[in-house]
């Protein structure tokens, strides 16, 4: 169906009829992934052997700054990408991502490495969330599922790449500078792309809510009453933004302790750099299914079952160390493990977006992913905070056990009290 915008051009929702733009948005959304994986491999290795930090709760200081500002960066693309459209957001968050690589190829100290990375979630969360938006804006209400699927693995299948080659670049030129020599390309690339192609698709949103509302004009809820449904009126959408931010919780545990963990059990560099981009790439290749999937077989379930079976990738990885005392066949476990995680998540991720997109109104639809986002982005914080203490009272595995049994129990939430989001879609999409 074709609507006008005000400037009369002839707008249309659907992803063939906008596959330009909306293929322009994955390639850049593979760039914003490509800046944190750089961290992956490589970052708490710099941490322990060029700072000399033994504290894990100091080491994983650098995922609470990211995720705190990342948390509040979704929250802000949220709230003003339908006031001042999506694209000057966008071209924003590549603006402050750009100093990224050259500090972290240079920062002389621990407290400037944390500063980077305060810059990087402002990147991440302005670029990621205003992508997840103008992806779900283009293809209207029929293939959420799937565009949240090609979105997500565009951004984790970078993520994956960019962890193997920075794992690979540090084994042969070492930890700095030449791994984040990657991000210099991504940064510009990101900016340039964003600046001088990407269209703003706030009138798609608006078209869409005007068919939706038969002719009439329908308010959208003050933020103040977004924030509340989406964070605990809504049984759904509590559901869903408290499995968003377990998710990232074992998220961080996985960036800042799994490379610790293997170190620790003797790996080298490079084998840890296969470990560290296994879980983001069955993650990013798995959501090429999983979120198309999810239009046909429905969200709460594929939530549910992923979250549980990210608790058993956790598990084996944590255990693989007492199962076998060979370290070839507790690598094959940690790839086994690491394998189930990321498929794990390939079921929760795009799900709990497309979740959003059929529960909630065009006209507030970028607030409420925004309020989802900052819960699901807090998550990296709080698991960092957590397993970091843990770790330094506890110690690695026990750290790591605790993450797994909070994402199990993640999993019991949202299969008790969230409700089937795909015939609020098919309601919304009939009216």
């Amino acid at each position: 169906m074709n609507f006008t915008n005000d400037q009369h051009e002839p707008l249309a929702l659907g992803l063939r009829a906008n596959i330009g733009q909306f293929s322009l948005l994955v390639l850049i959304n593979a760039f914003v992934g490509g800046m944190v994986g750089l961290e992956r491999t490589v970052l708490p290795l710099i941490a322990e052997q060029e700072f000399g930090l033994a504290s894990k709760s100091a080491i994983l200081s650098f995922i609470v700054s990211f995720g705190v500002v990342k948390a509040f960066a979704n929250l802000i693309a949220g709230k003003y990408s339908d006031a001042i459209g999506r694209k000057k957001l966008l071209v924003v968050g590549w603006l402050f991502g750009l100093p990224f690589p050259f500090i972290m190829m240079w920062a002389p100290s621990w407290k400037i490495i944390i500063a980077a990375n305060v810059l990087l979630g402002i990147n991440q969360g302005l670029c990621w969330s205003t992508t997840v938006v103008m992806k779900i804006d283009l293809v209207g209400p029929k293939r959420r599922g799937f565009a949240m699927g090609l979105n997500e693995f565009a951004g984790y299948g970078a993520v994956a790449l960019a962890a193997f080659a920075s794992g690979y670049l540090a084994s042969i030129y070492g930890l700095r500078p030449v791994p984040f020599y990657i991000g210099i390309v991504f940064a510009v690339l990101g900016l340039l792309l964003s600046w001088f192609f990407v269209k703003d698709t706030t009138g798609h949103a608006r078209e869409e809510a005007r068919a939706q509302s038969d002719g009439s004009t329908v308010d959208a809820p003050s933020f103040r009453e977004i924030f509340a449904v989406t964070s605990y009126r809504n049984p759904t959408l509590f559901s869903v933004s408290q499995a968003g931010l377990i998710n990232n919780l074992n998220d961080g545990a996985a960036w800042g302790l799994f490379p610790l963990f293997f170190a620790s059990h003797g790996l080298g560099v490079r084998s840890i750099g296969v470990l560290a981009s296994t879980y983001p790439a069955v993650w990013g290749l798995s959501q090429l299914a999983t979120g198309a999937l999810s239009d046909r077989w429905g969200r709460k379930w594929m939530i549910a079952f992923g979250m549980w079976i990210q608790g058993v990738g956790i598990v084996l990885i944590a255990a693989a160390p007492n199962l076998v005392d060979d370290l070839t066949q507790r690598f094959w476990l940690w790839i086994i493990g690491a394998v189930l995680l990321g498929f794990g998540t390939a079921l929760v991720y795009p799900t709990l977006l497309a979740a959003i997109g059929d529960v909630v109104g065009p006209g507030w639809r970028a607030s409420a992913v925004g309020v989802y986002r900052l819960w699901r982005d807090l998550g990296y914080a709080i698991g960092a905070l957590i397993s970091g203490m843990l770790a330094d009272f506890f110690g690695l595995v026990w750290a790591v056990l605790a993450i797994a049994a909070m994402t199990f129990a993640s999993g019991i939430i949202a299969a008790l009290r969230m409700h089937e989001t795909l015939a609020a879609r098919s309601m919304r999409s009939s009216m």
